[in-house]
C-alpha cells in the first residue's frame, strides 16, 4: 500500500470514530491546491536538464499551510499528497496554528554541483512564488534540502515580494533561523519517547535501542538517547549497519561518520546485515529513514516492545495490524516527529516579533508542546477506546474539523 492510500485509510478510520458526515469527510480529505510544474536548468557543462516539481497545499483552516521541500528521486504526486495531508493532522496534533503542505523535485541532489542546486532551487521558487507567502504557505527543509536551500528560496522570493525572512523556516541563523531548529525533529522524537515510556512506568536510561537511519534526525535521536543513558545497540544508514550488544559509543560513531562518510569500519562495533536491523532484539525500535520499511513480510519478526515512528509512514497498515496483535506499542509519526514543525512555528514567532530566543527556551517550549500533545492523544485514546495512532488521528482530524466548521463549511 502506497503512502497516500495508507494515510487516507487512517484518516477514514478516524473520521468514522468521530462520526463525521460523509460529504464533510470528503471535503477534509481533498487538497486545497495541487501544483505540478517543470524545472529546467542549465548544467555546469551547458547542457539542459528538466525535472518535475510539486507543491501540494492540503488545508488552511487552522492557519497558513506548512511543509517541507524534498529533493529525492522518488518524489512523486501521491507521496507529496500524502505528506501534505499528514502535515495537516500533525500541526493540529501539536496544536500549532498551521495547515499542511508539501513539495519537492524528483531528482538526486548528489548528482548536482552546488551551483546547479542553487539554480534548480531558484527555478523551483520562481514556479511557486505567487502561491506561497507568510500568510499562505511557508516551506521548510526536508529530505535532500537544508538551511542553504531555504536561504536561496528566501532570496529568490524577495526579488518578487521584498524582504520576507518568515517565508521559510529552517533558515541559517544569520538570516533569521531559530536556535535549536537543526536538532528539533530528533529532540522532539526523544521528548515523545520519554512521554510514552513514562506512561508505561519506564525511562530511557537502561533500555536498548535500535535506530534505522543515521541522517539528521537519526543522529540527533542517537546522541540525545545516549546522553540520557539509553543503550543504542545497532544503527544503520545507506552505507551499512553496525551493532554492539554492549552499546555503541555514539560520539565516537558520529565522529567516524563525519570523517569517513560511512558507518563501515567502525572500530567499536561489528557490521551487520542492514535488512536484519528492523528485527534485531531490542526494547525500542526507532525508524528514522524512508516510508514503508515495516511491512507484513517483516512485522511478524519484529522483537521490539516499542516502535517510535521518527520517519513518515514507516509502517504499512498490514504491518500495523500484525504489530498491534503482538502487543507492540507504536508511537505514530504524526506525533513522534512533530518537533520540527513545532520549532518552525517558534522560528516564525521570532521572525514576526523581531527577537531571538536562546536555545534553552526553544528546547523548553518544545518539551512543553510535546508533553501536552501526548496527554491530549491519551485522552482521545480513552474517549474512543483506540490505540495511539487513532488517538493522534482523531485528535488532529477533530481539531481541523472544528476549525473548518467554525469558519463556515459549505457556505
Amino acid at each position: 500500500m502506497n503512502a497516500l492510500a495508507s494515510t487516507n485509510r487512517n484518516f477514514r478510520h478516524a473520521a468514522r470514530l468521530l462520526s463525521l458526515d460523509s460529504k464533510f469527510e470528503k471535503s477534509l480529505l481533498m487538497p486545497y491546491r495541487e501544483i505540478k510544474f517543470e524545472c529546467t536548468i542549465p548544467k555546469d557543462d551547458g547542457s539542459l536538464v528538466s525535472y518535475v516539481g510539486f507543491r501540494v497545499q492540503h488545508d488552511n483552516s487552522r492557519g497558513p499551510m506548512k511543509g517541507g521541500i524534498r529533493y529525492h528521486p522518488k518524489v512523486e504526486h501521491d507521496e507529496v499528497n500524502a505528506l501534505a495531508q499528514l502535515m495537516t493532522w500533525k500541526t493540529a496534533v501539536v496544536n500549532v496554528p498551521y495547515g499542511g503542505a508539501k513539495g519537492g523535485i524528483g531528482c538526486s541532489p548528489k548528482d548536482f554541483s552546488v551551483s546547479e542546486l542553487e539554480r534548480l532551487t531558484r527555478v523551483f521558487t520562481q514556479k511557486i512564488h505567487d502561491v506561497i507567502g507568510v500568510n499562505i504557505d511557508v516551506p521548510a527543509p526536508d529530505m535532500g534540502t537544508n538551511a542553504q536551500t531555504m536561504a536561496w528560496i528566501s532570496d529568490e522570493y524577495s526579488k518578487f515580494h521584498g524582504y520576507s525572512p518568515a517565508i521559510v523556516t529552517g533558515k541559517p541563523i544569520e538570516l533569521g533561523g531559530s536556535l535549536g531548529r537543526e536538532a528539533a525533529t530528533g529532540r522532539g522524537v526523544v521528548f515523545a519517547t520519554e512521554a510514552l515510556l513514562a506512561d508505561h512506568g519506564k525511562s530511557i536510561k537502561g533500555l536498548t535501542f535500535v535506530i534505522q537511519g543515521f541522517g539528521n534526525v537519526g543522529s540527533w535521536v542517537a546522541r540525545l538517547i545516549h546522553e540520557r543513558g539509553g543503550k543504542i545497540i545497532a544503527v544503520s544508514d545507506v552505507t551499512g549497519a553496525v551493532k554492539n550488544p554492549n552499546g555503541l559509543d555514539i560520539p565516537a560513531l558520529l565522529e567516524h561518520k563525519e570523517k569517513s562518510g560511512s558507518l563501515s569500519n567502525f572500530d567499536d562495533g561489528d557490521m551487520m546485515n542492514a535488512d536484519e536491523l528492523l528485527i534485531h532484539e531490542c526494547d525500542v525500535l526507532v525508524p528514522c529513514a524512508l516510508s514503508g520499511v515495516l511491512t507484513r513480510e517483516n512485522a511478524g519478526d519484529v522483537k521490539a516492545k516499542f516502535i517510535i515512528e521518527a520517519a513518515n509512514n514507516p509502517t504499512d497498515p498490514e504491518a500495523d495490524e500484525i504489530l498491534s496483535k503482538k502487543g507492540v506499542v507504536i508511537l505514530p509519526d504524526i506525533y513522534a516527529n512533530a518537533g520540527g514543525v513545532t520549532v518552525s512555528y517558534f522560528e516564525l514567532v521570532q521572525n514576526n516579533q523581531h527577537i531571538m530566543w536562546d536555545e534553552e527556551k526553544v528546547n523548553a517550549e518544545l518539551k512543553k508542546y510535546m508533553a501536552g500533545a501526548f496527554n491530549s492523544i491519551k485522552s482521545m485514546c480513552r474517549t474512543y477506546e483506540c490505540n495511539l495512532r487513532m488517538g493522534a488521528f482523531t485528535l488532529g482530524v477533530s481539531r481541523v474539523a472544528q476549525c473548518t466548521l467554525l469558519r463556515g463549511w459549505g457556505c
